[in-house]
């Protein structure tokens, strides 16, 4: 069991060197995706907050967990569908080169989703 962290950094610390890497690059292209969002930790794994809950993170033995919730996945079924995942959310395997792009594609989807909610 990971020990509870208090912020990202201290999260993607405890992972593997290789590991914390890709963590990272997930990190960077959420924080560019959605600038103004907030980093924290919630459920004990990184979270971006923009009205709300944007987007959750988390590192594994062999896999990212990327959760942008039902909405997300359900709007981006096809482009994650050479992955495994569930209802809401995703697994990019650690073995396999990040899809940034997408990842990038899906938090500005739930960036517009969240800004609509506070209107």
């Amino acid at each position: 069991m990971t020990p509870k962290a208090n912020n990202i950094d201290e999260y993607i610390a405890t992972f593997p060197e290789d590991t914390q890497k890709v963590l990272q690059q997930v990190r960077l292209t959420i924080s560019k995706a959605a600038p103004n969002a907030e980093e924290a930790i919630s459920y004990g794994i990184p979270t971006f907050k923009l009205n709300g809950n944007l987007v959750h993170f988390a590192g594994y033995k062999s896999h990212i967990g990327f959760y942008p919730g039902a909405a997300g996945i359900a709007t981006f079924r096809k482009e994650i569908s050479a992955y495994k995942g569930a209802k809401g959310s995703v697994q990019f395997p650690l073995d396999q080169p990040l899809p940034l792009k997408l990842i990038s594609e899906i938090v500005k989807f739930r960036d517009r989703e969240n800004r609509k909610k506070k209107s």
